[in-house]
């Protein structure tokens, strides 16, 4: 999607900050692969700590991100400006989920989780435009981190 460069005076927004990603959003190419880049040191940290931990902070984000996403949207003047991220990052958590340890592994989910979130496979496509505001920027990155994590799982099971 081609959008409006955004200002880096847009920084200033605790909003913003937050949606895009840690200023990752502001790239002027790929900055879903950037906003996905940021999501890495989240599962760092995160992945250490039990299911239900993982879980819930990964659940609080989803639901941090609805209200974060559609604030931004409104701010920038566009439903799903690609500098927003903060879907990236809850698709990649998910994405990871009971991954195995190892940078391998990072990559790999990495991979796949831009793979879905790129192709956009039914029903991502389907959901991407018809639900609208923070719920919809965020439920086609969540579908898309499902799948990812689906494959991943089964090259676990096939590789490990």
């Amino acid at each position: 999607m081609k959008a409006t460069p955004i200002p880096l005076s847009a920084m200033k927004d605790p909003v913003l900050i937050l949606a895009l990603g840690f200023g990752t959003g502001l790239a002027r190419f790929a900055p879903g692969t950037f906003g996905t880049l940021a999501a890495i040191p989240f599962y760092w940290f995160m992945q250490p700590l039990s299911i239900l931990c993982y879980s819930l902070i990964t659940l609080v984000l989803f639901f941090v991100g609805i209200f974060l996403c559609g604030s931004a949207a409104q701010k920038l003047g566009v439903h799903d400006h690609p500098g927003i991220v903060w879907d990236e990052i809850v698709g990649y958590l998910i994405t990871m989920f009971l991954a195995p340890a190892g940078l391998i592994w990072i990559i790999i989910g990495f991979v796949l989780f831009r793979l879905f979130d790129i192709w956009k496979p039914w029903p991502i496509s389907w959901l991407d435009a018809k639900v609208s505001g923070g719920l919809g920027i965020m439920v086609d990155d969540v579908l898309a981190g499902i799948y990812a994590a689906v494959v991943l799982q089964l090259l676990v099971f096939w590789l490990v």
